[in-house]
């Protein structure tokens, strides 16, 4: 079994909110169907684990759980909607190490409209203060791109950065996972004139962390604008998803259920026929996702394609003074 670089762990289908674009909330799992913290030991060491849902903070073993997980990974990071603020500080507290993400959709109307939660953003970013102020080193928040909140993309992005927050994005998707399939841009152009002007803004940036986000985003604009994925997708082949009760999927895309933990090790699961079918979908699928998980990934093993585009795009200063053409940074290439 090669290295595994990426799982997501679906904890739970249960969810607070009411987001417009997922639909996971309508088909919770019960707690009595969900798996528990001894099957996550079967699980093979792994580079990153996300773990997700639903609301993961629903889970009342959470606190049985992570303890499991965080033995199987360098990084442990968990997706929460940031609503069950004493849950968070008090896991946080007791796992320094373990990074959160928190997800707002806006500022706070367009948070609240977007995410179906009464006092969503206040509820949010008062989790996101108290982690700063207890010490949490790991911490941030993201966006999800949509027709309904370009507008406040670079809003947030700067209140990321006066708060020293870490800044994720994302783009509506259509899967299995979500149970939406009418996810899609009406005005694509528009958002991507939005999410360039946040390429150009991190490219200008000190940190060349930021840079390597600038060329995610700038997949995110090709993504939206429905070109081919800028690289290939690794999920089933070094990267898993892992749903609550058990599924070993290759991804939050394709539904092909590779084997169930409850009933066997990983290690078979991952060698199966069915993992191989699962691999062959993937080379085979046109969907052309672009999520953090798979592409950060593909980024690492083909290193020379965003550091060459980065290195362009630094260099244009330099070039445009010795007389050079020089490309605009949201050029797709």
């Amino acid at each position: 079994m090669g290295k595994i670089l990426f799982a997501g762990i679906i904890l739970t289908y249960r969810c607070n909110a009411r987001c417009h674009m997922c639909n996971t909330w309508r088909y919770p799992t019960r707690p009595g169907e969900e798996i528990k913290p001894d099957i996550y030991e079967k699980l093979p060491a792994v580079d990153t684990l996300n773990v997700t849902g639903g609301e993961p903070f629903m889970r009342e073993d959470l606190e049985d759980i992570i303890p499991v997980l965080r033995k199987k990974t360098k990084r442990l990071v968990i997706s929460t909607n940031g609503f069950f603020t004493r849950k968070i500080l008090k896991l946080a507290s007791r796992h320094r190490d373990v990074g959160i993400r928190i997800s707002i959709e806006g500022l706070p109307r367009v948070n609240d409209e977007l995410r179906g939660i009464k006092d969503g953003f206040d509820r949010a970013l008062r989790t996101l203060i108290r982690l700063h102020d207890m010490g949490a080193r790991d911490i941030g928040f993201g966006i999800t791109v949509s027709d309904r909140n370009t507008g406040d993309l670079m809003e947030l992005y700067r209140l990321s950065r006066m708060l020293g927050f870490e800044f994720a994005t994302a783009a509506v998707h259509n899967s299995f996972y979500f149970h939406k399939f009418d996810n899609g841009f009406a005005e694509p152009e528009r958002a991507a004139d939005e999410v360039r002007k946040l390429v150009n803004e991190q490219l200008k940036s000190k940190r060349a962390k930021e840079w390597f986000r600038a060329y995610f985003n700038h997949g995110l604009i090709n993504y939206i604008r429905g070109g081919a994925r800028l690289l290939p997708c690794g999920m089933a082949h070094d990267s898993f998803f892992l749903d609550p009760m058990g599924e070993v999927l290759p991804c939050n895309v394709l539904y092909k259920p590779m084997g169930n933990l409850r009933t066997a090790e990983f290690g078979s699961i991952w060698g199966s026929e069915a993992a191989e079918e699962a691999r062959l979908m993937v080379k085979n699928c046109r969907k052309n996702c672009w999520m953090t998980g798979s592409v950060s990934q593909a980024m690492k093993k083909n290193i020379w394609r965003p550091a060459g585009w980065i290195a362009a795009r630094k260099l244009a200063p330099w070039r445009l003074a010795c007389g050079g053409i020089v490309r605009r940074p949201g050029h797709n290439g």
